[in-house]
């Protein structure tokens, strides 16, 4: 009897995935641990597994469609077998609840993907609004989106981009290759933008008419998770905050001095390698910030209880084309400042590939959000479930500050720890932000 092999569950919020491409079509050979398929996770692009040997009988649902989680993909069996009938997979309609707002698991899918055809035909450019290509400029595509178009003959260069600082996301790529009409860039795309995150106006960006198009977009998987996650995190978790300014200076110093010193074996440190390492060895110090608060809160039924991590698994926000994602770096208190650089750096390329594993972006205890590349002072971010406290951090600010009774040109940052009430109270987040001031203000103390 031919096996079907259904959508599968890749992360613990998926509800429904994207089938961007067959790699084996109907008729071929498999054996199991071949790879059939690459899906689109509402956090990362993954290969599906056969776990059969055979043949490809049947595929039921054709590239670029939305596959509800448990729907048939495809049939494996033996040459000639008959295949199953079964209904045309499709991606769960959004399902209201009382208060109008979509239910957990009726996340409403980008309609672009759901409607391609397995075999699209390709139309011809110039129903796409084009940007004539200028010789030697970098061309900003995902590189999601760059295999695609690959696949479907579309000149990138020749595409309007609409994602972030107008790079070229999946949904440019579509709309290129099926002549519809392309949506309009962001006025981000008429400014240029500075090495530290701020944006500098140019002439268009001041120009007459609208900034964008006028219509309703439905929300993807990622943006979906997001709302969602971030609702419950802000309705259910009671939520104060903690401000603390720390002297930049000395940070600053020691991984220039690194970097400097170690240049050419291409180690190149981050403020935010400090942070997270820092924040790391916070955690050991005020252990009872690494917690999490487990039982029904908004019930009040059950028994409630905190659970204490015997490890600190440092998560950090990386920004993605549709959102965020936090990858974790596991096991922070045990390692070096440079192995959790070589660690974030990774994770974070293939965050932005959109190639984490489950396991990448699951099980962190504690996240650290920085905006100080975009030249943000200071921030209050929302707790990351089910997480007791998040820490945000601006950017560097040279101001006067008062050093020996003397006022001097000082480098401050300012953190910010969003912390829940449920687990962790003021006095215990003072600690911690105090354990973390004093680490980072002698950073030499991280490199032990």
């Amino acid at each position: 009897m031919a096996q079907i092999i259904d959508m599968p569950k890749l992360s613990d919020t998926m509800t429904v995935g994207t089938l961007v491409k067959w790699l084996k079509k109907e008729g071929d050979a498999v054996k199991s641990g071949a790879m059939l398929a690459e899906i689109e996770t509402d956090k990362a692009t993954m290969e599906l597994e056969c776990f059969f040997d055979g043949t490809l009988l049947k595929i039921y649902a054709p590239a670029g469609s939305q596959i509800a989680v448990g729907a048939p993909l495809c049939a494996v069996g033996k040459t000639g077998e008959v295949v199953p009938d079964v209904p045309a997979p499709t991606a769960p309609k959004p399902v209201l609840k009382d208060d109008a707002t979509p239910a957990a698991t009726a996340t409403p899918a980008t309609p672009a993907p759901a409607k391609l055809p397995a075999q699209a035909p390709v139309a011809a450019p110039a129903a796409h609004p084009e940007i004539p290509s200028t010789p030697g400029q970098r061309i900003r595509i995902t590189p999601l989106a760059k295999k695609l178009a690959a696949e479907k003959g579309v000149d990138p260069a020749r595409v309007q981009g609409t994602g972030p600082s107008g790079r070229i996301v999946r949904a440019d790529v579509i709309a290129a290759a099926t002549g519809a009409a392309a949506p309009k860039a962001q006025i981000s795309n008429s400014k240029s933008q500075t090495s530290s995150g701020a944006f500098v106006p140019t002439a268009s960006a001041f120009a007459k008419g609208p900034i964008q198009e006028e219509k309703t977009v439905a929300v993807s998987n990622v943006r979906g998770i997001i709302a969602k996650r971030l609702l419950e995190s802000k309705t259910q978790i009671p939520h104060f905050y903690l401000n603390i300014e720390i002297d930049a200076g000395p940070l600053l110093e020691l991984r220039q001095q690194l970097n400097t010193a170690l240049e050419k074996s291409g180690v190149k440190l981050s403020v935010n390698d400090f942070i997270l390492k820092g924040s790391a060895e916070a955690l050991r110090r005020v252990p009872t910030v690494n917690c999490s608060w487990e039982g029904a809160p908004s019930t009040g039924s059950g028994q409630a209880s905190v659970r204490q991590h015997s490890a600190a698994h440092v998560s950090f926000a990386v920004a993605i084309d549709d959102g965020l994602i936090t990858p974790v770096v596991r096991d922070a208190h045990l390692k070096t400042v440079f192995a959790i650089s070589d660690e974030a750096k990774s994770l974070a390329k293939r965050a932005k590939d959109k190639k984490l594993a489950p396991n990448d972006f699951t099980g962190g205890t504690f996240c650290v959000s920085n905006l100080g590349m975009m030249g943000i002072e200071s921030f209050s971010a929302i707790i990351n479930p089910p997480n007791a406290a998040i820490l945000a951090v601006g950017t560097t600010v040279k101001k006067p500050v008062v050093k020996n009774d003397q006022i001097v040109i000082g480098q401050t940052m300012m953190l910010t720890l969003s912390v829940d009430h449920r687990v962790v109270d003021g006095a215990v987040g003072a600690q911690f932000l105090a354990a973390l001031k004093q680490l980072l203000e002698s950073p030499s103390l991280l490199l032990i």
